[in-house]
């Protein structure tokens, strides 16, 4: 409509109310699903095999997951942690940034 007017990081419709991002919010592709990539820029996908390039400290307990430790048919999530995987210390969900594709 006409009259819509900027608020912070927002444009509001003075008529409705409705209020909508200024930029858009994530990433996606042709399909509309969200890219998740890798510490090295490269995209990821259900089923590939990663390192983790850092050692991590599992929260809540003395686990540590350690660097080089290789992670086979990874499930990519919503959230934060996009990464869904299962290793043999458990299941955990793990954040692109600390692995590496191989």
């Amino acid at each position: 409509m006409e009259n819509t007017y900027p608020d912070g990081d927002n444009y509001v419709c003075a008529d409705c109310g409705h209020e909508w991002p200024m930029v858009a919010a994530a990433k996606a592709d042709d399909d509309g699903e969200r890219i998740v990539k890798d510490s090295n820029g490269n995209v990821l996908a259900d089923g590939d095999a990663v390192v983790l390039i850092k050692d991590l400290k599992v929260k809540g307990s003395s686990t540590t997951l350690k660097m080089g430790t290789k992670v086979k048919s990874i499930r990519l999530v919503g959230g934060d942690h996009e990464v869904d995987c299962k290793m043999d210390a458990g299941s955990f969900m793990l954040k692109a940034c600390f692995l590496k594709k191989v």
